[in-house]
């Protein structure tokens, strides 16, 4: 039976935040003020914790997980003298803390390390701990090679833990749970910070005299203006009025954001007026913005050669100052930064995405969570993947947390965890402590994250040395900022979270891919002028492919799992 759970947990647990994280005090206690020097010269309390779920493993126990080490990694360890990826601050507070031994029984880079990990689960030759994608769980499942974490769960996870995991809802735990039975342990994804927000370059629109936009006819108006009226002043027809990559699922740069405005969901699956589910990517709304796009494209304002340029290319041309328009996450501020380096008068500002009509565009979010750990078969000790989950959140936000050694130094120091599980809605709670305080002036009650974040913005607004750093910061977590809209999304509900939250049914498994490419390729063909019916028989043959028996095995799975 359904508990109509998504909308209820995350209430109750925005309201209990708080509270557990002072009741957890009753729970935990320092038995051992003595300060012990690490390897940066730095000092640490070791603490003693009293919850069952933090205890310490006497003698120690080894733990082995495997580890990607491909992108930023090797940049980061180059970053911190001293430390490596089995030696570090957070390898020895496991071991200190909770006895745990972390090794690693390999590592390897980016599409080699996927060939690997996807080699050792179908010869089942695992670690003690692996991070899966939600297939990978499965075939772990049906092989018979994990351990059922269920009491295990319900045991350690300490109060801090649980409700922080169940910030998301219950569709991360559902995504792990095979025949009732709780498979993995959910790293839990944040849909909301999949957010859009629309990004203008305010020195364009106030040269041209244009007002801010509040329309999808005001963001066309924009768009035309930045494409004809020379908002750069440099006498030459060079630039556009909306960014837009070759994929237009970006989360900066991309479509969705655009799209939503004209009620169209091209990514998600979401509920409709007789409470099915239905796929948004073949809804009619959504010819209606590929349309405009189409038309847009015609009259110049989207670069023609975009379906040939990635996210990389397009972020250049706006760094060259080219485009002033894009839909994108609130991380965009960062991205968008990039143009003050060949102009030091460009500024961009953060709006709420619009609507083509007087009913408001829903902000569209996509299910995130896509990461499980699971406990190999055997191993004698389940319960330390939860331990580690415990200790990780304590140590960044609960009452012994040390933000700034052990996430963000200001080198992101997270990531030389194993484990890396965090409060969705950690980054609007921090917009929130930071507003409240610039209302009040009280700053005392800062967070160590929100207090990490106000330094970087102080920089910029003082002009201090590397003061342009903290320019992102501010148009991210400022007054006036994204996060000041995504506050207003949740205050007025227009957040639309993805309905269905399982794992992949048999018909995905097999068709998924191939109608994802599908669906992508008509869009691109749309744009670049195919006759708009096209939509209509992509939509047909979508079914034929398989998105007939993907919609009734996600309806059944929905009858089952969320209705009374």
């Amino acid at each position: 039976m359904r508990i109509s759970t998504k909308k209820t947990i995350r209430y109750v647990a925005g309201i209990l935040f708080i509270f557990i994280l002072l009741s957890s005090c009753m729970s935990q206690r320092t038995n051992n003020d003595e300060a012990a020097s690490n390897e940066q010269g730095q000092t640490a309390d070791i603490h003693v914790y009293e919850d069952i779920g933090l205890s310490k493993y006497d003698p120690p126990i080894e733990v082995s997980f495997i580890r990607d080490v491909g992108g930023d990694f090797d940049s980061l360890i180059s970053s911190l003298p001293g430390e490596t990826l089995e030696n570090n601050r957070w390898s020895r507070l496991y071991k200190q803390i909770l006895g745990i031994d972390i090794t690693y029984a390999w590592t390897a880079k980016d599409d080699f390390y996927r060939q690997k990990l996807n080699y050792a689960i179908s010869s089942g030759q695992l670690p003690d701990i692996v991070k899966v994608s939600p297939d990978q769980l499965r075939a772990l499942n049906n092989a018979g090679l994990i351990q059922d974490l269920t009491e295990v769960y319900e045991q350690y996870a300490t109060p801090l833990t649980k409700t922080i995991l169940s910030q998301e809802g219950s569709g991360p735990f559902d995504a792990a749970t095979f025949d009732g039975r709780l498979m993995a342990i959910p790293e839990t994804g944040s849909s909301i910070e999949g957010a859009m927000y629309i990004w203008v370059r305010m020195d364009w629109l106030e040269r041209l005299g244009l007002q801010s936009p509040r329309t999808m006819e005001d963001i066309l108006k924009i768009s035309k203006a930045f494409t004809e009226l020379d908002p750069d002043q440099n006498g030459v027809d060079d630039t556009f009025g909306l960014a837009l990559t070759n994929y237009l699922w970006d989360p900066v740069m991309g479509a969705k954001g655009f799209i939503a405005g004209y009620h169209a969901y091209p990514e998600i699956w979401i509920e409709d007026e007789h409470g099915q589910l239905v796929y948004g990517g073949i809804q009619p709304e959504v010819k209606n913005a590929l349309k405009v796009l189409q038309e847009m494209y015609i009259n110049g304002e989207l670069d023609p050669e975009f379906s040939f340029k990635n996210g990389n290319k397009v972020k250049q041309q706006i760094r060259d100052g080219k485009i002033g328009i894009m839909y994108g996450e609130q991380w965009g501020s960062f991205l968008v930064q990039s143009s003050r380096e060949t102009d030091e008068n460009a500024d961009w500002k953060a709006f709420p995405i619009v609507s083509v009509n007087e009913e408001p565009a829903k902000v569209p979010l996509k299910f995130s969570t896509w990461q499980f750990l699971a406990v190999r078969k055997g191993f004698e000790y389940p319960e330390a993947v939860v331990k580690l989950f415990n200790l990780h959140l304590e140590k960044n936000w609960g009452v012994t947390a040390d933000f700034e050694t052990y996430y963000s130094s200001p080198y992101p120091v997270w990531q030389l965890s194993p484990v890396t599980p965090y409060p969705v809605k950690k980054n609007l709670n921090a917009y929130r402590q930071l507003n409240d305080a610039r209302r009040s002036g009280d700053w005392s009650m800062l967070n160590p994250e929100a207090k990490s974040i106000q330094k970087l913005i102080d920089t910029y607004l003082n002009g201090g040395a590397n003061s342009s750093a903290g320019w992102g910061w501010e148009k991210t977590y400022g007054e006036d900022s994204a996060f000041s809209i995504l506050d207003q999304y949740e205050r007025d509900n227009l957040l639309l979270y993805e309905k269905y939250t399982g794992v992949q049914t048999e018909t995905m498994i097999e068709a998924k891919s191939m109608l994802h490419d599908l669906q992508h390729e008509t869009y691109i063909n749309i744009i670049l002028g195919d006759p708009i019916e096209s939509f209509d028989a992509f939509v047909d043959t979508w079914y034929k492919l398989g998105g007939a028996a993907i919609t009734q095995e996600v309806n059944e799975w929905y009858s089952q799992s969320f209705r009374e």
